[in-house]
C-alpha cells in the first residue's frame, strides 16, 4: 500500500471481529516494522508487550472501562519504554559503528540523560509515539485496522503485565479486522491554522 494511502485510510476503529486471529508471522512482521522507528541517539528505548491471550485481553478490558476494542481485537500492543535505556549496555546501540564513532557517541548518550528523570520519561513518550504511528500504518498496510488508546488504568495494566519499575506506558494500540468502518472524521482543522512558515 502506498504510504499516503495508509495515512489517509488509517482510522481509529472501535469494533473488531473477535473471531479473527493474527498469525505469528503477521505479529512478527508488524513488530519488525515497529523497531525500525526512530529514537534519539538510537537508544531504541521502546518496549512492546503484545497481548493475544484472550484472558489477558479481557483483563485489560476490565482495566479499560469495559471498552470492547480491548477484548475483541486480535492483538493489543502495549507500547512502553525503558526510561533507563540510556545507561544499559549503551555500546550495543552503536555496535555496527566504527570504534571512533562509538567512542564519541556512547558517552554523549549517558551525559544527555543521566539524572534527568523528566527527560528520560519525555524520551519514552516521544519514541513510543513514533513507534505507535509506525505500528498503525504498518497494520493498515497489512490489511488490518487499529485504535490508539489511553482509556485504561495505567497502574492496573502495568501490574497485569508485570511492567518493570523503570518502564513507563505510552499507550495501547488495538489491532484487528474491523467489523464496521470508523466513524466519520470529526473535522480536520485547516492547514493554515496549524502551520506557519519560519516563525509565528
Amino acid at each position: 500500500m502506498d504510504t499516503f494511502a495508509a495515512i489517509e485510510q488509517r482510522r481509529s476503529v472501535k469494533k473488531f471481529d473477535s473471531a479473527h486471529t493474527m498469525t505469528d508471522d503477521e505479529v512478527t512482521r508488524l513488530m519488525e516494522a515497529a523497531i525500525l522507528s526512530p529514537t534519539s541517539f538510537n537508544i531504541q528505548n521502546w518496549r512492546f508487550v503484545v497481548i493475544t491471550d484472550q484472558a489477558q485481553k479481557d483483563a485489560v478490558k476490565a482495566a479499560g472501562w469495559q471498552q470492547a476494542q480491548f477484548s475483541d481485537c486480535s492483538a493489543i500492543v502495549l507500547v512502553c519504554g525503558d526510561t533507563q535505556a540510556h545507561g544499559k549496555d549503551t555500546e550495543r546501540y552503536w555496535r555496527n559503528a566504527d570504534e571512533k564513532t562509538r567512542g564519541m557517541i556512547v558517552p554523549m548518550i549517558v551525559g544527555a540523560y543521566d539524572g534527568k528523570d523528566a527527560l528520560q520519561r519525555d524520551e519514552v513518550m516521544r519514541s513510543g509515539g513514533m513507534a505507535s504511528q509506525t505500528i498503525m500504518l504498518a497494520a493498515k498496510a497489512m490489511g488490518y485496522d487499529s485504535c490508539p488508546m489511553i482509556g485504561f488504568d495505567f497502574a492496573k495494566v502495568a501490574e497485569l503485565v508485570n511492567l518493570p519499575d523503570d518502564y513507563a506506558i505510552c499507550m495501547a494500540i488495538t489491532v484487528g479486522k474491523a467489523l464496521e468502518p470508523a466513524r466519520p472524521r470529526g473535522g480536520q482543522l485547516d492547514l493554515d491554522e496549524v502551520m506557519v512558515r519560519d516563525s509565528f
